[in-house]
C-alpha cells in the first residue's frame, strides 16, 4: 500500500501543489485538512503514514496540535513534519521540544520537502523494526515495543528521544558524533544544526532523571555509559 501523508496546512493553494506534487507517479496517498479541528477529524477517521503540518494555522495553531498529538497514545509516534514562515530559532526549537521530528521553513523547494518526507518515513521503518533488549536495574529499554522505565516507573518519550536513547544504548561505551547522530536520527544533512541534537540530549536526559547514563564528549558528540558491562534480559 501506498504510504498516505496528511497535510494540514490552511493555504489552500500551497495545499493542493504539495499534493500534487506528492501523488505525482503514484507514491504516495495525500490527504488535506485546512484547519487544526479538520486535522483532528482527519486523523481520527484514519491513521497516516506521516503528517505534515503547518505552525501558523487559525484557531488551533501548529504548536498546539502537535502538543495534542504527543499526549495521544495513537498518535504518539506519528511523523511530523512542521511548516513555518518563522525563521528564528526559538519557534524551531520549540517545535522540537513539542515533538515534531523535522521542521521546513517557507519558502522551501518541493523536491527538498519530498526528500525529507521520505527519509522521515525510511528512518520510521528502521525504527520499528525489533532490535535489543536492555535492562541494568534501573533503566529498561525495550525498542520492540516503545518501553522506557527508570526505576520501574515508565516514561513518556517523543519518538525522536526513543531513537536517540536507543542507538546510544545500542553502542555502550562508543563515542557517538553529532555528525553520525544527526545522520542516523535525523537525516539530511543537519549537520549545521547541532541545536537540534543538543535539545532532545537536554529532553531525554530531564526525562530520564538519572546521572550518568548519557556522557558528553566535548567536541565530538555523545556516549552511552551503561551500569552494567552486558545487560540482562528481563520482561517488562
Amino acid at each position: 500500500m501506498k504510504p498516505m501523508i496528511l497535510i494540514i496546512e490552511d493555504d489552500a493553494e500551497l495545499a493542493y501543489l504539495l499534493k500534487q506534487h506528492l501523488e505525482r507517479g503514484g507514491r504516495y496517498e495525500v490527504e488535506i485538512a485546512l484547519t487544526g479541528e479538520e486535522g483532528l477529524r482527519a486523523l481520527a477517521r484514519r491513521r497516516p503514514n506521516a503528517l505534515i503540518l503547518d505552525v501558523n494555522l487559525p484557531e488551533m495553531n501548529g504548536f498546539e496540535l502537535c502538543r495534542r498529538l504527543r499526549l495521544e497514545s495513537a498518535t504518539r509516534r506519528l511523523p511530523i513534519l512542521m511548516l513555518t514562515a518563522r525563521t528564528s530559532e526559538s519557534d524551531k526549537v520549540l517545535g522540537l521540544n513539542l515533538g515534531a521530528d523535522d521542521y521546513v521553513t517557507k519558502p522551501f523547494s518541493l523536491r527538498e520537502l519530498e526528500a525529507r518526507v521520505q527519509a522521515l518515513l525510511r528512518r520510521t521503518q528502521e525504527e520499528d523494526e525489533p532490535t535489543f533488549l536492555y535492562d541494568d536495574g534501573t533503566l529498561y529499554l525495550n525498542p520492540a515495543h516503545f518501553i522506557v522505565k527508570v526505576e520501574g516507573r515508565e516514561i513518556k518519550l517523543t519518538r525522536k528521544e526513543f531513537a536517540l536513547l536507543a542507538l546510544l544504548a545500542r553502542n555502550p561505551g562508543r563515542t557517538l558524533t553529532r555528525e553520525y547522530l544527526l545522520d542516523r536520527i535525523w537525516g539530511l544533512a543537519y549537520y549545521g544544526d547541532t541545536r537540534t541534537l543538543d535539545v532532545h540530549v537536554r529532553n531525554l536526559r530531564k526525562k530520564l532523571g538519572v546521572e550518568g547514563y548519557i556522557e558528553t564528549v566535548v567536541g565530538v558528540g555523545y556516549r552511552f555509559r551503561p551500569r552494567r558491562q552486558e545487560p540482562a534480559d528481563a520482561s517488562p
